[in-house]
């Protein structure tokens, strides 16, 4: 079985053009993925056959793109499954998706005293926007601190919960660690206190089956491009009467009713949170490599990726000098290792690699509150996906184990 999803991972990288440019190991994909031939050429055929500016024009070629745009959002809805489409809104990425939800719900319904949970592990754009907007509104922030394979225990969880808490944000897996936390549970403690979950679902989305249903999680957010989608889409999901309650987060084009020299009306969800000219040609892809997704089977994903982090973990604790941030245990990664080596900088490690032709993210993953409890500045992180082979973990653990003896240090 294992040598049969191996020669999967092979054809599969058949279909990512870029592969066939040069010979290189891409272990970076918790930053990008790489798009499959399928996703490029459905966007190349909207914008050769069917670009318009939608949801306004009457005539054939503005229907059609209006079309396109909505069978993405039945798409996302279906994917991430959504009650309606209506629950389903378009940004550019996960950021932005999290800060529309900390200006528009938080602005509005947080008020001066008022508290929010999240973990000191959390990527800056689920702690800078509430960060700001607890400054903003004079409201508390509660760090929750990770155990030592960067879990947060429902016991930590429960000591910091209390009735002044109106907000819990978090990640459902770590973009530094690699683990996933009990989403479903948080969400579950947190409702009992009447507040609102709030989940980043930057890397868990692309990795795993997310059900917004059985987590029960009032929003999640993610971005398209780590998703074999391209750059500049992403969706939140957002409660159907939550979202009716929220003010809109941009203001202009296409998101009003009526608008007169004294005021205005806002369309109904959910466009009044998409002003402005909409990215159709990026919804057109982000349909393409969920469909791509599904074809695949996150069956398969989940079980590759698992396989190749234990193989992956396996040869980097053969290596001296080289010590993995978090969880020894492979199956608390999910496609995520991150790793020092004494003496050596992770922009020199980095370096190396790419002298190997082995692609790798080093610094600090913006993650710096985390990379301060783990008493680090920076660290490097291999990030696997779908099309990755034992030929790339193989690449990336030759080049590792020539790293120290590159920068002096002998074995």
């Amino acid at each position: 079985m294992e040598l049969a999803r191996e020669e999967l991972a092979k054809k599969l990288k058949e279909d990512f053009p870029i592969f066939k440019t040069g010979s290189f190991a891409y272990l970076d994909n918790a930053a990008t993925t790489q798009k499959p031939k399928q996703v490029l050429e459905a966007m190349e055929h909207y914008y050769h056959a069917e670009n318009a500016n939608p949801l306004r024009g009457l005539y054939e070629l503005s229907l059609k793109a209006t079309e396109a745009y909505e069978e993405a959002r039945e798409a996302v809805a279906k994917f991430l499954n959504a009650k309606e489409s209506a629950e389903i809104i378009f940004v550019r990425n996960a950021t932005e998706g999290l800060n529309l939800i900390a200006y528009t719900y938080g602005r509005a319904f947080l008020q001066e005293g008022d508290e929010i949970m999240l973990p000191v592990s959390e990527h800056h754009s689920n702690f800078i926007p509430w960060q700001q907007l607890a400054k903003e509104k004079g409201l508390k922030l509660h760090f929750l601190e990770p155990n030592e394979e960067g879990i947060i225990t429902e016991e930590s969880f429960r000591a910091v919960l209390n009735p002044k808490v109106k907000l819990v944000t978090m990640a459902q897996v770590s973009n530094v660690l690699g683990n996933i936390q009990d989403i479903k549970l948080f969400a579950k403690l947190t409702h009992e206190i009447g507040a609102v979950f709030v989940c980043d679902g930057a890397q868990s989305v692309p990795h795993t089956k997310v059900d917004v249903q059985d987590l029960d999680v009032d929003f999640l957010a993610f971005s398209g491009h780590k998703l074999y989608a391209p750059m500049g889409i992403g969706a939140v999901y957002g409660k159907k009467e939550l979202l009716e309650k929220m003010p809109p987060f941009l203001f202009g084009g296409e998101m009003i009713e009526y608008v007169t020299k004294e005021g205005a009306t806002w369309a109904e969800l959910p466009h009044k949170f998409e002003a402005g000219t909409v990215n159709v040609g990026g919804a057109v892809g982000l349909t393409a490599a969920i469909s791509y997704l599904n074809k695949v089977g996150f069956s398969f994903i989940e079980e590759r990726e698992a396989e190749l982090c234990a193989y992956l973990i396996e040869g980097m604790e053969k290596i001296p000098h080289v010590h993995i941030v978090g969880s020894k245990d492979p199956k608390r990664h999910h496609g995520i290792v991150t790793f020092t080596i004494d003496g050596v900088h992770p922009h020199d490690i980095a370096a190396i690699f790419n002298s190997n032709q082995v692609c790798v993210r080093a610094g600090h993953h913006c993650a710096q509150p985390l990379m301060k409890f783990l008493g680090t500045p920076s660290t490097t992180r291999v990030s696997l996906g779908l099309y990755n082979t034992k030929e790339d973990v193989d690449a990336f653990l030759a080049a590792l184990k020539t790293i120290r003896g590159v920068m002096g240090y002998g074995e």
